[in-house]
C-alpha cells in the first residue's frame, strides 16, 4: 500500500502544534528552571524551559520566511539559538529568559540566512548585513513597496539611513525582488498546505506585553543608575543627544552650554564610555541586555 505524500509534512505540523500548545511559564518557575539547569545541570529543567519558548522560535523564524529558505530549517536554526541562550543565561540578572533568548534566536537565524542566500555570500560586512535585513522595512516605511529599483529620492534616503552607497541599495533591491513569493504558494511539491498556513500571529499576547513592560522598566532602572555616575553636564548632553527622538545637534548644545561643538562631542564620547562601563558592571553585557543601541 502506497504511503500518502501528505504524511511527509506531518512531523513539521506536529512540531508547530507542540510549540504553540506548550504551557507558558510564570517568572518564578522560569527562574527556578534556569537556575536548576545552570547550577545542577538538570536536563529535565532545561527541556521544560526551552519547550515553553519554542513558540518564540517559531514567531522569530516566521519573520524571515520571505527569504525563500525552508521554514523548518529556519526553525531548526532558531532552536540552536535557543539552546545557546539557555547555556549562557544568568538568572540573577533580572531579565526574563524570553527577552534574552530572542537575541540569540534572531542572531542564529540571521547567520543561517546569510550562509545560505547566494546573493550575500560576497557581501557580509556589517553594512551589507544591515542593508540585507532592513531594506524591506525601510521601503515600507517610505511607502515604496515596488519590487524594482527605488526612486532617486528613496534610494538616497535608504543609503543615508543605513550608511551604505546608493549603488549598494539598488543592487540589493534588485536581488531581493527575485525571491518574493505569493503567500498562497504551496510549500510542498504535492501542494498540501500554503505558506500562509505557517504565518505566526505577530500580535503580542498578554504575557508578552507584560514581560516587555517589565523588561523595559528594568532597563530604564539600570540606565538611571548608570546616569547617576555622570556629571550634570554629561547627563544633559546624553539626554539631549541620545534619549530624545529628535536629537539636539552638537552645535545647538554648544551654544546652550557656551562651549564649542567639538567640546560637546568630546564630552558625549566620554559620557558614553562611562555609561558603558557602569552598565557592564551592572548587567554584564549591555548588548545582551538590550542597552547597546544607546551606548
Amino acid at each position: 500500500m502506497a504511503t500518502s505524500p501528505s504524511r511527509s509534512v506531518d512531523p513539521d505540523r506536529r512540531f508547530l502544534k507542540r510549540a504553540m500548545d506548550a504551557p507558558l511559564l510564570e517568572r518564578e518557575e522560569e527562574l527556578g528552571l534556569a537556575t536548576a539547569w545552570r547550577d545542577k545541570g538538570d536536563e529535565v529543567a532545561l527541556h521544560k524551559l526551552t519547550t515553553a519558548y519554542m513558540r518564540l522560535v517559531v514567531a522569530v523564524a516566521a519573520k524571515f520566511r520571505h527569504y525563500g529558505l525552508p521554514f523548518p530549517d529556519l526553525v531548526s536554526e532558531g532552536n540552536i539559538g535557543l539552546m545557546q541562550a539557555a547555556a549562557r543565561f544568568e538568572p540573577e540578572r533580572g531579565v526574563r529568559f524570553s527577552t534574552y533568548a530572542s537575541w540569540w534566536i534572531r542572531s542564529s537565524i540571521q547567520d543561517y540566512v546569510l550562509r545560505n542566500w547566494s546573493i550575500v555570500r560576497t557581501g557580509t560586512t556589517a553594512a551589507q548585513k544591515s542593508l540585507f535585513f532592513n531594506l524591506r522595512r525601510l521601503r515600507a516605511l517610505i511607502k515604496d513597496v515596488g519590487s524594482g529599483a527605488l526612486t532617486p529620492e528613496n534610494r538616497a534616503y535608504v543609503a543615508q539611513a543605513l550608511r551604505v552607497g546608493e549603488d549598494d541599495v539598488d543592487q540589493m533591491a534588485s536581488r531581493l525582488a527575485a525571491v518574493d513569493r505569493s503567500l498562497n504558494a504551496p510549500f510542498t511539491e504535492d501542494g498540501d498546505g500554503e505558506w500562509q498556513d505557517l504565518l505566526a500571529d505577530e500580535r503580542p499576547d498578554p504575557e508578552a506585553t507584560a514581560m516587555d513592560k517589565r523588561d523595559t522598566s528594568k532597563r530604564s532602572e539600570w540606565l538611571g543608575e548608570a546616569m547617576e555616575r555622570l556629571t550634570e553636564r554629561e547627563q544633559l548632553i546624553i539626554r539631549e543627544r541620545r534619549l530624545r527622538e529628535d536629537s539636539v545637534t552638537l552645535e545647538k548644545l554648544g551654544v546652550r552650554l557656551g562651549i564649542s561643538k567639538e567640546r560637546v562631542r568630546q564630552i558625549e564620547h566620554q559620557a558614553l564610555n562611562k555609561l558603558k562601563k557602569a552598565l557592564t558592571e551592572t548587567v554584564g553585557d549591555p548588548e545582551e541586555a538590550g542597552l547597546i543601541p544607546m551606548v
